[in-house]
């Protein structure tokens, strides 16, 4: 393994009576590209920044091969500069790699940089430190505010680059793209996994299992220790000081673990009564501003259960249309006809109903007091407030005291304290930890309700959508079944930079009707697999046989409670081997079923 460009070594740093880092070790060999993954509030863009050599650990060694360039895209960039150029270039980058790495992201390099968005501010700042080719590209929640195509590009660019790359991110589907290695930030301590993030999970599974098994040993040997202490040492003090001090150790090594434990989010929503079968009804919308138009006599109908993804590029018009199918905004014409007996609950990615100077408590509770109705039952503001983990001293701050990931929390919160029946979220995963998104995912997973979600996350989309919407900013509105894989397959070339000529999906719309494309050439096509598929094919039968025995194996062997105790090392080993034998079985069975259906269908000519 080659010698790392830029490391920590036993890193500590204390936030106020709090250890934030306690040990921490980490190395980033050249061209590697890892995920740096903790839950909100473990100090991930802390360590960010004294990697970048922004902030000075309290103890410990950060070390820099000589000559090393790093470049570092904060959380919360500023654009400095008269023009987008001016930024992109403030760093040492040449112009007219600055200006490419700009229209890269579709972005104008004369363009003032003043009165940008989200978008286009992460945009400018991704530019920059792409375009000065540093050695060391530190990402701190790089797809913030981004669309799905710009974080397309991001991917495209990163794998193009020379750079070690560490990557702070929520968005699961960029992470199992573009990683090749993990680093976990849990309990002050960083560790380590050689693997993508895709293998991230099952890892952290295997880990919190061991040093449960373990805990619960301990705890059993603090139960025997403090019995053995209560019936007195007197006699033997001596003899038994030893024995006394280890017990003290183990009630303060337990002591550390309850501290490290992190509180538990509860998340529900409950339904504000049935709705009408119809929830929305569009009829031949339009919408546009100027000579710019959003969508062109588009029609949908939304059902009772339904969930609706809208997707497309920055600036498509996605929010315009949610507020034109909730009628809070009027179409040019059209119609939109709202259902029976509708309870909405929306969550707007501008968080405009939060203000700065506002405190947490008043923004639970606008009408004052120290209670809120919370699904129809009344709860103490402070009590509810803790089910999102957040701390009595935090009821009393204002919100400029938030972090980005605790104001969605907050603005989850109150959504959720409402019956609704009618949910509406607009970009509800930025700046959420993994852990939140799971939460929020398996709670809309079971909501009874309708919901309308507004997303870049990929894998958020492809989890929950039961048809999605995409809108590609030249006035073209589609929707199909299914998630985002789903949408891209069935429309391919929707999103591209020429006029697409907008595929029907279900219900057959599109924004503006576009002459039928040309039929393609008739092409002769071959009876049966070529010979090298056919091998493969073969191949994969034995596989998917094998595979699930190996991995029975190892499931056998990491379910033993005393290995991880027994041999770390061990554990290890079996537990990257079955991470390793799953992603095989999965990829064999996807392959298997491609080659299955190409084969049927040679055979029966379609």
């Amino acid at each position: 393994m080659k010698p790392p460009v830029l490391a920590l070594k036993n890193v500590r740093l204390a936030d106020g009576p709090r250890m934030l880092f306690d040990g921490v070790d980490l190395a980033l060999e050249p061209r590697s590209r890892a995920a740096l993954v903790g839950r909100n509030g473990a100090g991930k863009s802390t360590l960010m920044r004294i990697l970048a050599g922004l902030t000075e650990a309290d103890d410990g060694e950060r070390a820099v091969t000589p000559g090393t360039t790093v470049a570092y895209v904060l959380q919360e960039p500023q654009i400095q500069g008269d023009t987008l150029l001016d930024h992109a270039t403030a760093g040492g980058a040449a112009p007219h790699e600055a200006a490419a790495a700009l229209e890269s992201f579709g972005l104008d390099p004369a363009k003032a940089a003043t009165g940008l968005s989200g978008g286009e501010t992460r945009r400018v700042a991704l530019a920059r430190a792409l375009a000065e080719d540093p050695d060391v590209l530190l990402l701190d929640e790089p797809t913030n505010h981004l669309d799905i195509l710009a974080i397309e590009t991001l991917e495209g660019a990163i794998a193009a680059s020379r750079a070690s790359v560490l990557i702070v991110s929520h968005d699961r589907a960029f992470l199992e793209r573009v990683t090749q290695r993990c680093f976990w930030l849990e309990n002050r301590k960083v560790r380590k996994l050689d693997r993508g993030f895709g293998a991230f999970d099952a890892w952290v599974e295997q880990l919190t299992a061991a040093e449960a098994d373990e805990a619960r040993r301990q705890d059993k040997a603090l139960e025997r220790e403090t019995h053995w202490l209560a019936r007195g040492v007197t006699g033997r003090r001596a003899r038994n000081e030893g024995r006394r001090r280890r017990l003290m150790e183990m009630r303060e090594a337990k002591a550390d673990r309850l501290r490290d434990t992190r509180g538990s989010m509860s998340m529900g929503v409950a339904s504000a009564g049935t709705s009408g079968q119809r929830v929305v009804e569009v009829k031949g919308l339009s919408k546009k501003f100027g000579d710019r138009v959003i969508l062109e006599d588009f029609s949908t109908r939304i059902l009772r259960g339904d969930r609706i993804a809208v997707v497309g590029p920055n600036g498509a018009g996605k929010t315009t249309l949610v507020k034109l199918l909730l009628g809070e905004l009027p179409a040019d014409s059209g119609q939109v006809i709202l259902g029976t007996n509708l309870e909405v609950a929306y969550i707007d990615q501008a968080r405009a109903d939060l203000k700065e100077d506002m405190l947490l408590k008043d923004a639970l509770a606008p009408l004052g007091g120290d209670q809120i109705m919370v699904r129809g039952a009344p709860k103490h503001v402070a009590a509810y407030a803790k089910e999102f983990l957040f701390t009595d001293a935090q009821i009393r701050q204002p919100v400029r005291s938030l972090s980005g990931g605790e104001r969605n929390r907050l603005l989850l919160a109150r959504a959720l304290a409402q019956p609704a029946n009618l949910m509406v979220l607009d970009e509800p995963t930025n700046d959420l930890d993994m852990e939140t998104l799971d939460l929020l995912e398996e709670m809309l997973s079971d909501y009874e309700g309708t919901l309308i979600l507004v997303s870049h996350d990929r894998d958020f989309v492809d989890r929950l959508a039961t048809s999605t919407i995409g809108l590609n900013g030249r006035g073209q509105v589609v929707e199909t079944p299914g998630g985002w894989l789903d949408f891209l397959s069935q429309n391919p070339g929707f999103f591209g930079v020429s006029p697409a000529k907008a595929p029907g999906g279900r219900r057959g719309q599109t924004a503006a009707s576009a002459p039928a494309a040309a039929a393609a050439p008739a092409t002769t096509k071959p009876a049966k697999l070529t010979y090298k598929e056919q091998r493969r094919l073969d191949e994969l039968n034995g596989l998917i046989a094998d595979l699930p025995g190996k991995i029975a194996v190892l499931e056998t062997q990491l379910a033993d409670p005393a290995l991880y105790g027994r041999d770390p090392n061990a554990f290890d080993r079996f537990g990257h081997a079955l991470a390793t034998a799953r992603e095989k079985l999965e990829a064999a069975e996807m392959e298997w079923l491609e080659l299955e259906e190409r084969r049927e269908g040679l055979e029966t000519g379609r």
